[in-house]
């Protein structure tokens, strides 16, 4: 396989890793703002902040990969990006600094307002952050960043219909996969009852997400016909059936309680998705932009990726022990008092 493929092919597997663990991430701040009152959200609360508090900064590691690996791989796709959508990439920015700063201080804050102002800046964070991530993805897909330093409408590029709706799927998405994960934890910590209640918010909000994919591709036929096309036609039709499939048979191991096996079906429906975007727009990343033009020399796709291959040796074998330590952990979730 040619460099440019390859490093293409990688630059996928960490924004798929990205969007699963850092979805389900920002998802733990959705479900934290949705948990109720102070005495009321305690619990819920409490293993949100159980469930992320290992892991949360780790995650980004996932989008620090991809930012270098594009900035160094894709350069003038990199340019394009970041100098036409700066205005919801900034936003981005500010949420995830905005976010874990508060993770951070609410857990060391001992007075009742003090924990509930950075409860909801993580809170806030945590659904504004995936909802600009997915518009910038939007205007990308729909062919609205053109190649050049900010060539594209710098409004428009990203504030428009399927912007939008990839938006708001982006959020839903976020908030089911935290869902689905936090109802396993729940169970693994010995409270069957919240897993109950995590379980019942899993099903009704994987079948929101599932309107939403709905309304969104009748969004894409409206107001981005040739990504429609890409998405429901030719080389990434399996991948999307692939999705909906595993979306449904999430939705049946959740009514049958199979947490485990539902983890693996629903992060399969998101890759289906985010596969098939990529796998339908392929070799195209910007309009009259392809792969091959956009990519830089074998010399520098080469030292790049050899040194991301060294760094990987070490990278990945920590995260698969951090993971695999965390979900071996059977404690309670901790009662401390708000």
């Amino acid at each position: 396989m040619p460099l440019p493929q390859i490093m293409l092919v990688v630059l996928w597997i960490g924004l798929t890793a990205y969007v699963l663990f850092g979805g389900a991430d920002f998802g733990g701040g959705i479900w934290d703002l949705l948990a109720g009152g102070a005495e009321r959200g305690r619990r819920f609360r409490d293993l949100v902040e159980h469930s992320i508090g290992p892991i949360w900064e780790a995650n980004h590691v996932w989008l620090i990969f991809v930012i270098v690996l594009a900035w160094t791989g894709v350069p003038s796709v990199f340019a394009s990006v970041t100098s036409t959508l700066y205005i919801p990439l900034t936003l981005v920015a500010l949420g995830v600094i905005g976010r874990g700063a508060a993770f951070a201080f609410r857990k060391v804050s001992s007075r009742l307002w003090q924990r509930r102002l950075f409860g909801a800046t993580f809170a806030f964070s945590s659904v504004v952050t995936p909802f600009f991530l997915g518009a910038a993805a939007g205007g990308i897909a729909s062919g609205r960043v053109p190649p050049g330093i900010a060539a594209g409408d710098l409004v428009r590029s990203w504030v428009n219909p399927t912007s939008m709706a990839a938006g708001a799927l982006g959020v839903g998405t976020a908030a089911y996969l935290a869902a689905v994960y936090l109802t396993r934890d729940a169970r693994r910590g010995g409270d069957d009852a919240l897993a109950e209640e995590f379980r019942r918010r899993a099903l009704w909000c994987g079948a929101v997400v599932g309107v939403l994919s709905a309304v969104s591709l009748l969004v894409l036929r409206a107001d981005s016909p040739a990504l429609f096309a890409e998405l429901t036609s030719g080389r990434a039709l399996p991948l999307l059936v692939l999705s909906v499939l595993a979306g449904l048979a999430s939705l049946v191991l959740l009514w049958r309680r199979a947490y485990l096996a539902v983890r693996l079906t629903a992060a399969l429906a998101v890759v289906g998705l985010l596969w098939g975007w990529g796998v339908g727009q392929y070799p195209v990343l910007l309009p009259g932009l392809t792969l091959d033009r956009a990519a830089a020399t074998d010399a520098v796709l080469a030292a790049s990726l050899g040194s991301l291959a060294v760094g990987a040796f070490l990278l990945v074998p920590s995260l698969w022990w951090l993971y695999a330590t965390f979900q071996r952990d059977r404690g309670e979730v901790s009662r401390r008092p708000a």
